[in-house]
C-alpha cells in the first residue's frame, strides 16, 4: 500500500510538471530566440541584443505599450474604486437586495466577451456617441469591476463587523469608519482585484478593438493589424521576455511578501501560546 501511494505521488508529479512544460515551453521558445538577431523563430544567428534595440526604436509598437499600460492603470483604478465601494455597500445591505446585487456582479464574469463588446458597441452607437478613450475606458472598467468585487466580498465577510459597529459607538462617522476600520481590513482583497483588473486590461483585444477610436492602438490591436499583411515582427519577441519577466517578478516579490507576513503572524501566535502557557 506505501508503495502504490507513492508511485501515485510520482506520477501525479510527472503529469504536473510535463502540463507545466507544455505550458511554458512557448514562452521559453520566445525567451530563448529573443536574443538573436534572426528575423525568423528558430533560427539560431548567433547572441544579440538587436531585438530589443529595435523595440525601443520601434515608435509605433512604443506607442502601443504605452497605451495599453494607459488604459490598463486607468481602468484598474477607476474599477478597484468602484468594485470596493460596491462590495462593501453590499455587505451592509438587507438580504433580499443583496443577493440581487450579488446575481447581477456575477453576469459579467461568466458572459461571453464578445457579448459584452457588442452590447456596449450598440449602446454607444444608439445614443450617437463617437468612440474615445472613454468609450474604451468604460468597457475595460465593465469588464473588470466584477472581478474587484469578487476578490474583495471574502475580505468583507471574513472581517469582524463588531469593529465597526464599536467604531460608530464610541463617536466615529461612517466615513472615517470606513478608512479607519473597514478598509484596511479588506486592503489584500482591493490589492488582488487591482493587479487582476490590470491583467485582464492588458490581456484584452474584443473590447478594445469594438470601443477603441481609429487612431488608439494597444499592443493587441497593434500586432493583429500587422499580422494581416506581414509576419509578427521579430521585436514582439523581445518584447514577450520582458513582460514576462516583469510578471515574474511580481509574483516573486508577492509571495515573498505573504510568506513573511504569515511567518510574523504564526510567530505572534506562538508568542500569545507560549505566554499564556507561562
Amino acid at each position: 500500500m506505501v508503495k502504490n501511494e507513492k508511485l501515485k505521488v510520482v506520477l501525479a508529479r510527472v503529469v504536473l510538471f510535463f502540463v507545466l512544460f507544455l505550458m511554458y515551453l512557448p514562452i521559453l521558445v520566445l525567451i530563448v530566440f529573443s536574443f538573436t538577431k534572426s528575423t525568423e523563430l528558430g533560427t539560431w544567428t548567433g547572441f544579440s541584443l538587436q531585438l530589443y534595440k529595435d523595440l525601443f526604436e520601434n515608435k509605433s509598437l512604443m506607442r502601443a505599450i504605452g497605451n495599453t499600460l494607459l488604459i490598463a492603470l486607468v481602468s484598474a483604478l477607476v474599477s478597484t474604486i468602484l468594485g470596493t465601494l460596491g462590495a462593501v455597500g453590499t455587505f451592509y445591505t438587507k438580504k433580499r437586495a443583496k443577493k440581487s446585487i450579488e446575481t447581477m456582479t456575477q453576469l459579467p464574469v461568466v458572459n461571453a466577451e464578445i457579448v459584452m463588446a457588442l452590447s456596449l458597441a450598440v449602446l454607444f452607437k444608439a445614443v450617437n456617441a463617437s468612440y474615445t478613450f472613454l468609450t474604451l475606458l468604460v468597457g475595460h472598467v465593465v469588464l473588470t469591476v466584477a472581478f474587484v468585487y469578487l476578490n474583495v466580498k471574502p475580505r468583507l465577510v471574513k472581517m469582524d463587523s463588531s469593529i465597526y459597529e464599536a467604531a460608530l459607538d464610541l463617536g466615529a462617522t461612517p466615513r472615517v469608519a470606513l478608512f479607519k476600520i473597514i478598509l484596511p481590513e479588506i486592503l489584500p482583497g482591493i490589492f488582488s482585484g487591482f493587479l487582476i483588473s490590470i491583467t485582464l486590461s492588458l490581456d484584452d483585444f474584443v473590447i478594445t478593438q469594438y470601443l477603441k477610436e481609429p487612431s488608439f492602438e494597444t499592443i493587441s490591436t497593434y500586432i493583429q493589424k500587422i499580422v494581416v499583411k506581414h509576419p509578427i515582427p521579430a521585436e514582439v519577441r523581445a518584447l514577450t521576455t520582458l513582460l514576462f519577466l516583469v510578471v515574474l517578478g511580481m509574483v516573486i516579490a508577492i509571495t515573498i511578501y505573504n510568506n513573511k507576513k504569515a511567518n510574523k503572524q504564526l510567530s505572534a501566535m506562538n508568542a500569545k501560546m507560549r505566554g499564556v502557557i507561562k
